[in-house]
Order: C-alpha cells, then structure tokens, then sequence
C-alpha cells in the first residue's frame, strides 16, 4: 500500500476520535410593544370617536377586518349591544369590513377549556381572519382569557382589542398581557404572553353587574395597592361604604387606579412576561387559585384572592412584615364590601389533610420549582420570601373562621 495512503487513514482515524467541537451563536433582540387603555362610556354610539380612531389610527387603504365574539350574558342586559355593535360598524364603513355579524359565544369558567378554545380557533378560521384582522372581544374576565388565548394562537397572533365589561377586568386581567385556560384541574395552566393591540373600558358595561360581581372585582385593586401605593389603599378603605353603595364614581376611579398601577408594572419592572421566578402581582394569589378550585367554581375569583389577600396579610403580619392595622383595616373593608371572609373550602378535610396547602405546591411548581410567594413589607411596599410556615398558615385560616362567625 502506498506510503501516502496509509497517512491519510491514520489521520482519518484520529479525527474519528477526536473530541467534538461546538459552536454557538447567540442572538438577542428587543420587540417594542405599545397600547392604549381607554375608559369611556356609550362606545358603541356611532358619535364616540374611540373605537374608531383606535383601530382607524393604523392608517391604510383599506378598512380594517374584524370579528366581534360577544359574551352571551350581556345580551340579557343589553337586548341591542349586537345591532349597536353592527350600526356602529356600518356608520364607520370607511374604517371597518366586519368579518361577519358579531359572534355570541357562552362565558364564563367553562369556557376557559381547550376544547372551548379549539371551538373557537374555528370560527376565527370560518370567518377567515389573518395577522391583520382584529378580535374584538366583549366580555369579562374569563371570557376574555379564553378568546384571546385563541386569537393569540391563531396565524400566531390575531389582534386583539379588549372590551371589559366587569369590575376586574376593567381594572386587572383585561388590561394586563397573560390569557390562560384552565387545564389538569389547575387554574391558568396554559397560556400565552400576547399584549392586546388596545384595551377599551366602557364604564356603561358596570351598570349591569349584580351587587355580588359589582363588588367582585375590588379585592384586585386592595391586592395592588397594599404592595405598590399606600394612598391608593387608604382611599379604598375610606370609600369602601361607598362602593359596596354602588357609587359609579368610586367605582371608576377605582377602575383607573387599578389599571394604572397594573400598567405601569407591566412597563417598568422589567420582566413583563415573567421569565424570572418572582410573580408580584399575585399577591395572595397561591391560595386563591386553589380556593377557587376547591370551591367548584362557588367563588368568584375576586373573591378567592379576597380571602388569599387575608391568608398572606395575617402572614405578613405574624412575621413583622406590616403592621397588624392593616390587617384588620383590610378586614373591615372587605366586610364593608360584602366580600366572603370564609368559606368550607379552607377547611381542612375529615382525614386531616388539608388540601389548600396543595396550592403552595402547585405554586412552586409553576414557578419552576422554587416558591416565591410576594408579601406586603410596610404598606405599600413587596417583598418576596422562598418558604411558608403552614404552622402561621392556620393560624389565618382560624382567625378567618372565628371573624367570619363574629364579624
């Protein structure tokens, strides 16, 4: 064999057996993302400017596509809402091509499933919407988690424009970035991050929530308030009378408060899609979404993390967080608001276990595997701890029970 021939195998075997080399590329880039929340009244009067200057602000040559899916149970409130929706649309034809008339679609938790939100990637694709087309979606929380979810995930992203018609929504979840549905059992199991294109809160949607949903929504402002704005939180308290009242100035600024704060948290701490592990805005949030859960859906889910709230500040409380006035301040209010203080699904079960502290479990898992729960450190202030002392956990739910039976 030529000399040359073997040197070649030999090299040949060595390169065989040689370690691998790798390479990496690392990329990094930023999308910048913008919308508007608005609050007005009567937006679906063809003299209100929002919608339209909304939508018709992208500009272009062509009217814009959009499909409004609508929440059944507004329909008893508001027999007209579809032809108001569709006048509206036919006075601003220059601006608007409806996709089809306004589709009804049932709310509530059942359809925060994913056979719901399969349904409804369906009609998105009936009525042949695209990136460009708009979701218009009409409806309360729930409702709009499970249609955004769906626009979210159509052609990778439909956009959206949110019309909340409840108290938390308007001042909360409709105005944040998450949509999620409910799977496994567990609340919010999948989702998406996808920022609405805009958000338009019509306080004239309010006026047709029962007193129990009027009031359903508040705990979300007090939860905002206790870890980011002490006057924000005193002026809850102070017009808690009010509220429970129904006084519709109260509750609209209590509305844009909320949304405010919620807003400028998503724009300014730096991690709005929640890639770490802390989750601030879930302030007694771990044991709410369990409540609500073991409740079977008896709880609104104002109303969980009202009690979550009260769990997490006797917490705070018993480890010199915050003073034991806001603790009983915030009671009060909630009494004041006709809010639950109590409810069977915190009580422990016949054979001793006690299923609500699944949610801490349940909480770690979803952040990654390591608990960060955040409390209020002084009134208006957060801090995050990594551990529960289920021994303090008690405790609250005792003291929850005894002011339930003696408010």
């Amino acid at each position: 064999m030529p000399v040359l021939d073997t040197l070649d195998m030999t090299r040949d075997l060595e390169r065989a057996h040689a370690m691998p080399t790798s390479e990496t590329i690392r990329q990094r880039f930023s999308v910048p993302f913008e919308y508007a929340v608005s609050f007005t009244r009567a937006v679906f009067t063809p003299r209100n400017p929002v919608l339209r200057d909304t939508v018709g602000g992208e500009g272009g040559l062509v009217p814009k596509r959009l499909l409004f899916v609508v929440e059944e149970a507004l329909l008893a409130h508001y027999p007209g809402l579809l032809n108001d929706i569709t006048h509206y649309c036919r006075e601003h034809r220059d601006v608007f091509d409806p996709a089809g008339p306004p589709q009804v679609v049932a709310g509530g938790e059942s359809l925060k499933s994913t056979e719901a939100v399969f349904g409804l990637c369906a009609l998105f694709n009936r009525h042949e919407l695209c990136r460009h087309s708009y979701a218009c979606i009409v409806g309360g929380g729930a409702f709009l988690d499970a249609v955004g979810f769906a626009a979210a995930i159509v052609h990778r992203g439909v956009r959206q424009v949110r019309f909340p018609t409840t108290v938390l929504a308007q001042g909360d979840s409709g105005v944040g970035v998450k949509n999620a549905v409910n799977m496994f059992g567990q609340k919010n199991y999948i989702g998406t991050f996808a920022p609405p294109f805009a958000v338009i809160n019509d306080f004239d949607f309010l006026d047709s929530l029962s007193d129990r949903d009027w009031v359903a929504g508040t705990p979300e402002a007090f939860k905002v308030a206790m870890i980011k704005d002490a006057a924000f939180f005193h002026w809850l308290c102070r017009r808690a009378g009010r509220l429970a009242a129904r006084d519709a100035g109260a509750m609209e600024e209590l509305v844009r408060r909320s949304a405010a704060l919620h807003m400028t948290h998503i724009a300014t701490s730096g991690d709005p899609f929640e890639f770490g592990s802390a989750r601030p805005l879930d302030f007694g949030h771990w044991a709410a979404h369990k409540l609500e859960i073991l409740s079977g859906g008896d709880l609104r889910h104002g109303e969980a993390v009202a009690i979550g709230i009260l769990i997490d500040t006797y917490y705070a409380v018993r480890r010199g967080m915050v003073e034991e006035r806001v603790l009983l301040d915030v009671a009060a209010a909630f009494t004041e608001l006709k809010l639950p203080l109590w409810h069977d699904a915190l009580a422990p079960a016949p054979d001793g276990a006690w299923p609500l502290l699944d949610g801490i479990e349940e909480f770690r898992a979803h952040l990654g595997g390591e608990l960060h729960v955040t409390l209020p450190d002084g009134l208006g202030r957060k801090i995050e701890v990594s551990s529960l002392d289920t021994g303090v956990i008690r405790q609250a739910a005792a003291w929850l029970e005894a002011r339930h039976a003696n408010p």
